[in-house]
């Protein structure tokens, strides 16, 4: 036989396929810590996108793709009169969820957002539950929507703790199409073999390139990019459940499979199997709509806020003392094009708070930032260095702490303490702080929405675990409509 003829029998499936299929199909959750997190989790992420809905940029993107279109027992988008498909309306719900920079994070060797899988399971979720009640079935229930995220979380998380996309140019995204395939065809009732085909068909989409995450091109697709892959995790579940067949050494056949074209030849490394553990230390961005990796860097800028005030004009240098990661992605230097730009740029992030003393979504805005030439000149003086003991203790499993540190040097020779936060507010080391400014966030983004008897409903439903896990998805989705 000649060398270059390629064999057509079929392969089985690479044991990566299996080992997510058997985890979404058999795996039984039984860490109560892991559900509570699930349900802190659902509110932050549905206040997050909330919040989004005050900005046209992102509400210009939302409703079906023909307008007018209506469908039967389609799924509802929060905050908004939208009932779409399942497809499309993951997609809007995506896209609110990410627009603000403002829902949860993992960090690793690669980082991302795992509830930007909600956009998939809750349109699924609401959809099915819909479909259910029409014909006399049982619909789903809320404990089913946090079972599925905190395997989506699981799957996400897990891929990204030993293996960086974004060191060969692709985007984190590509994470939430396979972990969003994966729950999406269990929840449609899909076998483990039909999970394994769906997932194979994500991993086939290939990825996006991280350019619109990086000067000089970041940009706006960064807030709709997980919606995007969330929905087509939707997409590609619905069609294999019609029958659609799977390729099944998508990762590893050789020349053309994903290894080989997208990795560098290398195969994925696991560090653990899937279980609870994502969702257990997933971290909440609490206290700024910001970039994670300056979550401290914002907090340490904040408490420095009432010392350099009145000595802005004073400045000499600021030392701003971080780990390789945050070096890598976001600091930036020149000018800063729109809102995506400045939410990923270190020295914005603390320029800012520096001189009001707090970081919102607001002060993202062009003309928030054009009404002020200070931010500009305290960005040009910033000098940022590296702490090997930070890049050290990011990777740690035992801490994975996301450090930084700032010190002002004034013109006369002062300076200032330099402020260390290695912990941000939303870090699993500090749960016992953070869960109570969550809730308070969450119940500020409801007000921006909602009358406050509503806002009262939602709150009494969502801080009752029992209560909330036990109420039919459809039900929970219909409190946060706009008639």
């Amino acid at each position: 036989m000649s060398a270059n003829v390629d064999l057509t029998d079929r392969p089985n499936p690479d044991q990566e396929l299996i080992d997510i299929a058997m985890f979404v199909a058999d795996y039984d959750i039984d860490s109560n810590i892991a559900y509570e997190t699930a349900r802190n989790c659902l509110m932050d992420t549905l206040g997050c996108g909330l919040l989004a809905l005050r900005f046209p940029e992102c509400t210009k993107h939302l409703g079906p793709i023909v307008p007018g279109t209506t469908v039967k027992s389609g799924a509802r988008v929060p905050g908004t009169s939208h009932e779409m498909d399942p497809v499309k309306a993951a997609w809007d719900i995506g896209c609110i969820i990410r627009w603000l920079d403002y829902n949860d994070t993992w960090l690793a060797a690669e980082w991302g957002h795992p509830s930007d899988n909600l956009g998939g399971i809750l349109a699924i979720a609401d959809y099915l539950s819909r479909v259910a009640v029409s014909e006399g079935r049982q619909p789903l229930m809320m404990r089913d929507v946090l079972t599925a995220m905190i395997k989506a979380h699981e799957i996400q998380g897990v891929l990204a703790l030993d293996n960086s996309y974004n060191r060969v140019g692709l985007d984190h995204v590509l994470l939430v199409r396979v972990a969003t395939t994966a729950v999406v065809t269990k929840m449609l009732g899909g076998t483990k073999d039909q999970i394994v085909d769906a997932v194979s068909q994500a991993w086939v989409d290939g990825c996006s390139l991280r350019t619109y995450r990086h000067a000089p091109n970041a940009g706006s697709r960064k807030s709709w990019a997980a919606g995007d892959a969330t929905s087509r995790g939707v997409r590609l579940a619905m069609m294999t459940m019609k029958g659609e067949m799977g390729i099944p050494t998508v990762l590893s056949a050789p020349t053309w499979g994903y290894y080989d074209v997208l990795f560098k030849g290398e195969k994925f490394k696991f560090q653990r199997d899937y279980g609870s553990y994502v969702m257990e230390n997933i971290l909440f961005k609490i206290s700024f709509p910001a970039e994670f990796h300056a979550q401290t860097a914002a907090e340490a800028a904040v408490i420095l806020h009432e010392q350099v005030k009145d000595r802005i004009d004073e400045i000499e240098k600021i030392e701003v003392t971080t780990h390789e990661s945050a070096i890598r992605i976001i600091s930036k230097v020149g000018p800063m094009a729109n809102p995506a730009d400045r939410d990923h740029c270190l020295q914005y992030m603390i320029a800012v708070p520096l001189l009001y003393g707090d970081l919102v979504a607001e002060h993202y805005e062009t003309s928030f930032h054009e009404s002020d030439s200070r931010i500009d000149v305290l960005r040009d003086k910033m000098e940022v260095v590296e702490d090997a003991r930070y890049s050290a203790e990011y990777h740690d499993v035992d801490k994975r702490s996301i450090a930084n540190a700032i010190q002002i040097h004034f013109k006369d020779g002062t300076c200032t303490d330099k402020i260390e936060v290695e912990y941000p507010i939303g870090h699993k080391r500090r749960r016992e702080d953070g869960i109570p400014l969550l809730e308070k966030k969450f119940s500020n983004n409801l007000e921006t929405r909602f009358p406050s008897w509503k806002c009262q409903q939602i709150m009494d439903l969502c801080l009752n675990q029992d209560k909330l896990e036990s109420k039919p998805v459809h039900e929970f989705m219909d409190l946060f409509a706009i008639n």
